[in-house]
């Protein structure tokens, strides 16, 4: 039994330093979906931070808040508006695997009933550098339509010029 209080010690220091906190070994059955989800949420803000350090993002984002509290999925494009980035949970949305969507644009979530009105506000925004906020008709994997609340932003970098564009998305009904 002692190993375990080392290992709780240990545990406890070492995710006392990140966004979530150490289990002991004796919740691991009831709080293993939530702790394995709150590792991948841990990647997926390693690694976006890591490209805002790259890029010298200017933004002071709360993806911790972004991703953990308010469970959005997060979607990064560079200029060019290729996936370089999305977030694990993007695949409960709309089925696809964030690795499957790396270079691709998110036009590809758009079909034949997606709102041109709004679909033309956003590129709009999108060119003139704003940020958005718009309800968008997308499509699943499986091609299922779902309503997509979508809030966009551009990133600059330390020299003012835009590298990134960064999306923070949740189905709604």
């Amino acid at each position: 039994m002692n190993e375990l209080k080392h290992y709780d010690k240990a545990a406890q220091e070492f995710y006392g330093s990140q966004f979530i906190k150490g289990l002991p070994i004796a919740s691991w059955d009831s709080y293993a979906l939530y702790f394995d989800k709150l590792s991948k949420a841990g990647r997926d803000i390693a690694f976006l931070n890591r490209l805002a350090k790259n890029y010298g993002w200017r933004a002071n984002l709360n993806l911790n808040e972004e991703l953990v509290e308010k469970e959005h999925v997060i979607v990064v494009t560079d200029d060019r508006l290729r996936i370089v980035h999305a977030t694990h949970n993007i695949v409960e949305m709309n089925g696809y695997k964030a690795e499957d969507l790396i270079g691709e644009s998110p036009k590809m979530f758009q079909g034949k009933d997606t709102c041109k009105k709004t679909s033309n506000y956003i590129s709009k925004a999108i060119k003139n550098r704003d940020s958005f906020e718009a309800v968008v008709l997308n499509y699943r994997k499986d091609g299922t339509p779902y309503r997509c609340w979508i809030k966009g932003e551009p990133l600059f970098n330390e020299s003012g010029r835009v590298v990134h564009f960064i999306a923070y998305e949740k189905e709604v009904a």
